[in-house]
Order: structure tokens, then sequence, then C-alpha cells
């Protein structure tokens, strides 16, 4: 049983996938607490591995499901994700803040470590190998992440309600893609069009 937030199917709306559309299964809980993270912990429904099944075979056009959360790597294991695949064709990517150590059979893993922040420094980071490393900026420096070996690198400025300084943090992120090439702007597209 596992205790899910949603389950819906949208676009990808960050990092290298964006705009893909995908199933997404957000699990709720997370042992971190980042104050800009726009997940209710609180609230969830538990359900069974099948009823998770049967809710992403309603999208059966999707190529991708994404595991993300709260922290799913809290709640999942190799046989959740082999049973993923099996029932519903499709692959399995996760969204991790890294702090936990990850199936194998995993298709794709996003790691966007949350160390740099207040709250997100609760617990330390365990991975060190991902697809796609996508780092929430605040102007932080990057050499912290060189250890991580990832075949993507993506920064994405830190969405805040204030729009003055949505703007600035938008710029400072520009202006560390342009200073640190081997990084890529990526921006939260599902939050530019209003999809969930």
């Amino acid at each position: 049983m596992y205790r899910i937030n949603e389950i819906f199917y949208s676009l990808q709306g960050e990092g290298f996938h964006s705009g893909t559309p995908a199933v997404f299964v957000r699990f709720s809980g997370c042992n971190l607490r980042c104050s800009f993270c726009d997940t209710q912990h609180q609230t969830g429904e538990i359900i069974s591995l099948q009823e998770i099944v049967d809710e992403v075979n309603k999208y059966p056009i999707a190529p991708i499901v994404v595991l993300t959360g709260g922290e799913p790597s809290l709640f999942i294991d190799e046989a959740l994700v082999a049973e993923l695949k099996q029932k519903t064709g499709k692959k399995i990517a996760i969204e991790t803040n890294g702090t936990r150590f990850l199936p194998k059979n995993l298709d794709w893993v996003t790691f966007s470590p949350k160390s740099a922040f207040e709250g997100g420094d609760i617990e330390p980071c365990v991975l060190t190998v991902c697809d796609e490393l996508k780092v929430v900026y605040l102007g932080q420096d990057l050499t912290q992440y060189d250890c991580i070996k990832a075949n993507h690198r993506f920064l994405q400025p830190c969405f805040v309600e204030d729009l003055e300084q949505r703007k600035a943090n938008m710029q400072a992120c520009i202006e560390a893609v342009k200073n640190h090439p081997n990084w890529r702007l990526s921006l939260q597209i599902h939050r530019i069009l209003g999809l969930p």
C-alpha cells in the first residue's frame, strides 16, 4: 500500500524531458523540509500497487511514468518498478532528492539535490550518478555538484510568489548558465502554461 498525493497525465514541465507527455505518480511524504516545496505532504490516499497500475493505464499513449513527490525513493523498490513496467509497458523515471539509494531497474533518474537550502540539508545526499542533474538555483556555488556524474546538467530558477524576486532569480540563473556552459537552463513550463 502506498500513500499517493495524486496521479495525473500532463507534460513534463522541467529538465531533459520537458514537453514530453507523462503520467505523474506523486507520492506523499518527504524526508526534507525545503521552504519552496510545492507538494502538500500531509494529504494523500492510501492505495494499492494494482490501483496505481490501473490509474496509469487510463493513459495508454503516455510513453513514460514519472515517480515524484515528495520523495518517492522513501516508498519504492525494484518490485514496484518491475510491476509498473510489466503492467503498463511504459518507461519508469524518478525525480529524487538523492538522499536514498534507488532501485537499479529505473529507466531514467533525475537527481535534484536540495542540500544547499535550509530544510533541504537535513539529510546528506548519497546519489553520485544520474541521467539528469537538475539544480534549483539561488546563487549557490556550482562546484559542489562537480562530484556528481550526470549525462545532462540543468539549472532552474527558484520559483517564488514575489514577481520581482522571481525575475531576479531568473536573471541570476541565466547569468550562471552563461558563465558555466556545461549547464543548461530549465524552466518550469507547466507553471508558465498553467498545467498541472
